[in-house]
């Protein structure tokens, strides 16, 4: 199910905008229990781009990024946003009705002015073979492309990413990201997996989510970036990557 938040009526498109998602003080703990998820997290994401939120199983970054939606309350602290009205968050194993097929699902909720947009999308994703299946019948790898597809289809400033490209081959997924990156130039997104080679490579800022007896709680490390326009020095991707594990 889309899970969508509009605060206000969107900027012009000719208006750059400055996008930043900003995290202060934030504790919580899982309701009814006296498990203590987030003890004074603070974080900011700014500018549009690629970025991730990494971190071991349980940590708590599905609850964090739900925080960002408003699908969670009843935490302390603040989150704010500038030049990000509305969120979309997509999950790993999403589901949709499975009596229609990806092709008539697609057509059915996409709006009429990103419609020229489909043909592109189901080709980059490598979908043409499975647009006429039903998607109950995909593999989990087809599930999540087509998961993925209907949220880019709708109007969004901020797409969190919740291991949405799990299950996908790498050459696709890499095709994915670069035309991600490309075509939604203007948008934020904020990439959740476990895989470290892909957040070092890919994103831009990512934020290192730590167990709440670390002090600080979250770490903050640049990004290779990489986009495909240059070449990837593979030094400085090892480099970033050993960060992002001695972050832990």
């Amino acid at each position: 199910m889309l899970e969508y938040q509009t605060l206000a009526s969107p900027e012009p498109e000719s208006i750059p905008k400055h996008m930043l998602l900003e995290c202060k003080d934030i504790s919580y703990t899982y309701p009814g229990t006296s498990t203590e998820v987030f003890k004074d997290v603070s974080y900011r994401i700014s500018g549009p781009g690629f970025h991730a939120l990494f971190g071991p199983s349980g940590v708590g970054k599905t609850t964090l990024a739900k925080m960002i939606t408003g699908a969670i309350a009843g935490y302390g602290g603040d989150i704010s946003r500038e030049d990000i009205q509305s969120v979309l968050y997509t999950y790993n194993l999403e589901r949709i009705p499975g009596w229609s097929t990806v092709r008539e699902h697609l057509e059915a909720i996409t709006p009429e002015v990103n419609r020229p947009r489909i043909d592109e999308l189901v080709s980059t994703f490598g979908m043409e073979a499975f647009l006429d299946a039903r998607f109950s019948k995909l593999s989990l790898g087809q599930q999540n492309r087509t998961n993925l597809v209907r949220y880019l289809l709708q109007e969004f400033d901020l797409l969190i990413m919740d291991e949405s490209l799990a299950n996908v081959d790498e050459i696709t997924k890499e095709n994915i990201i670069l035309m991600m990156k490309t075509v939604f130039a203007d948008r934020c997104f904020l990439y959740i997996s476990h895989n470290v080679a892909e957040v070092a490579k890919f994103c831009r800022q990512i934020l290192v989510l730590r167990g709440h007896r670390k002090t600080p709680q979250t770490l903050s490390i640049l990004g290779q970036d990489y986009s495909g326009s240059k070449h990837l020095v593979k030094k400085d991707l090892e480099q970033t990557m050993l960060e992002i594990v001695h972050a832990f």
